[in-house]
């Protein structure tokens, strides 16, 4: 890892143990980091210059997540190489907590808004329409960056997803986690509806974490075809659910050693966060 390497993605915070998916209480997030010190020593191990920091989440408890956005502000002021983002929810039932996170927007070191689907709701809900409308339009104002996961079927897919770029990603910056998150959302990211939406004028970013092996190569091909995008991927690790050096080597061995490497592993990251 010879250039800088900036990381879009990475979380902080434990979680309690739960049994997902009816088994036994689990914790498997094993690298996650508790305190600021540890995270910085993180940072420090793995070689990560900057990097955009967001509370753990995964828990179906929602306050598990939201008392961890001061933690997440604290890592970002306490270090210049880290910037952070809130968590938020999309669900109604969550409104008090979004206003105690939203009031948040203006701290130093703030740059994102993070919210899923994965915990409750979605993007076609209309119990959800007054508080992604909040989150969204909040994150105009402050000259944030919106980020969504995205994964394969059910609320988290890019069918539903994008229809928050199709509503919002005219005035608001929208990274979209994951490049889908699975082979079908690759596929419609990359077979089109990403470089659409630049076309079209949207401010929509996405990173190759959990990106099957195939797409990163893919990716960079349809950039180059296309003529557009070579400054809406991002380098990222999504730490202490994905790994360091396998999102590192997969993303290097799509861009070689030139500029649209550069541009993957710290320049994006640098025009869009800092």
């Amino acid at each position: 890892m010879t250039r800088p390497l900036y990381d879009a993605h990475r979380h902080i915070g434990e979680l309690p143990a739960f049994g997902f998916y009816g088994g036994p209480p689990i914790k498997p997030d094993t690298t996650a980091r508790a305190t600021v010190a540890d995270f910085i020593a993180g940072l420090d191990a793995e070689g990560i210059d900057r990097t955009l920091v967001l509370p753990n989440y995964g828990v179906p408890i929602p306050d598990a997540t939201f008392d961890l956005n001061p933690l997440a502000i604290e890592a970002a002021q306490k270090d210049d190489r880290v910037r952070c983002g809130l968590w938020v929810s999309p669900k109604a039932s969550d409104r008090d907590r979004n206003t105690g996170s939203l009031e948040l927007a203006g701290e130093d070191g703030v740059r994102a808004l993070k919210t899923s689907f994965l915990l409750g709701g979605s993007p076609s809900d209309p119990d959800c329409a007054d508080e992604l409308d909040r989150i969204f339009t909040t994150a105009a104002e402050h000259d944030l960056v919106v980020h969504v996961h995205t994964s394969p079927g059910a609320a988290s897919d890019v069918d539903q997803v994008g229809r928050l770029v199709e509503r919002y990603g005219d005035d608001t910056k929208i990274h979209l986690v994951h490049l889908g998150g699975g082979m079908s959302g690759h596929l419609k990211l990359i077979g089109g509806r990403l470089f659409d939406w630049i076309e079209a004028g949207k401010q929509v970013y996405t990173d190759t974490s959990w990106s099957i092996g195939f797409a990163p190569s893919w990716l960079v091909a349809e950039i180059e075809r296309r003529g557009v995008g070579h400054d809406r991927i991002l380098f990222a690790t999504d730490m202490p659910w994905g790994d360091v050096e396998g999102e590192y080597h997969r993303l290097h061995a799509a861009t070689g050693d030139g500029a649209l490497a550069d541009a993957f592993f710290h320049e994006n990251f640098a025009a869009l966060y800092d």
